[in-house]
């Protein structure tokens, strides 16, 4: 675990020195400082305005980063031939994906914190302080982190072994999909065709259910979300991440990298 760190670490550092997170969490602030100026023409639901805004903005520069930096964690290694060199010191295929998981995560961490104190800042200038029902709001951001988490490693899994290219539409069409679980879900019972019902009910329940985590409206709201979702949604994250990296540590050990 403590080589996995090393890996992290390094991950993360090169993350911060790359200059397209600076321009994706710019780009975030930007579109809350918007949520702001049309919050306050928004009369009597300036607080919903923005904290719909303000979330739906980190969650989505969040999945941008997820996915364009997570289909790279491998091949970029590859390509600059910085891979090789590792895995030639004492260092094991799964804990270097392992370490490229958690060093990504953190950044993403990191920067969705960042995010996140813009959204409260914007919230305290609306409402001239910050009160125990915007709780709500660190819930929902908390389902963002657990969500990316996910994408990152699905990210991951496609990276071991096919291209950036592809690995990016995979990533990004399983998100769309998952967004839609239970639409999918629901094909069969409106169709009445009992075999298209099966299919459509296991290929939902494969898809990461990403619509549990969409608590945007509720912290809009101020509405408390029941402390057993939460508890719900940290073990299904836990249990599909470490799923999906089992995987790609089973494809990558035994990648012919020469």
């Amino acid at each position: 675990m403590k080589r996995a760190g090393i890996v992290a670490w390094n991950t993360f550092r090169e993350a911060v020195r790359d200059r397209v997170l600076y321009n994706l969490v710019f780009f975030a602030l930007l579109m809350i400082a918007a949520a702001l100026l049309v919050g306050q023409i928004s009369i009597g639901i300036e607080q919903i305005v923005i904290v719909t805004l303000g979330l739906s903005a980190i969650s989505l520069i969040g999945i941008l980063m997820a996915v364009f930096i997570g289909v790279g964690l491998v091949s970029k290694e590859m390509e600059k031939r910085t891979l090789y060199a590792l895995l030639a010191k004492p260092v094991r295929r799964w804990e270097f994906l392992l370490g490229k998981f958690a060093g990504l995560a953190l950044t993403l961490a990191v920067n969705t914190a960042a995010m996140a104190t813009g959204l409260a800042g914007a919230m305290w200038l609306v409402q001239g302080s910050l009160r125990a029902e915007d709780a709500a709001v660190l819930v929902a951001v908390y389902f963002i982190l657990l969500k990316l988490a996910i994408v990152v490693s699905l990210a991951l899994l496609f990276s071991c072994f096919t291209t950036p290219l592809l690995s990016t539409l995979f990533t990004a069409g399983l998100y769309v999909a998952g967004v839609f679980a239970p639409e999918i879900r629901a094909i069969g019972k409106v169709t009445g065709n009992a075999a298209l019902d099966a299919v459509a009910m296991g290929f939902s329940y494969l898809l990461p259910n990403f619509d549990n985590f969409n608590v945007i409206a509720a912290a809009a709201h101020r509405r408390a979300i029941p402390g057993m979702l939460v508890a719900q949604n940290t073990l299904y994250a836990a249990v599909y991440c470490a799923i999906a990296l089992t995987g790609a540590t089973m494809i990558f050990s035994r990648r012919n990298l020469k």
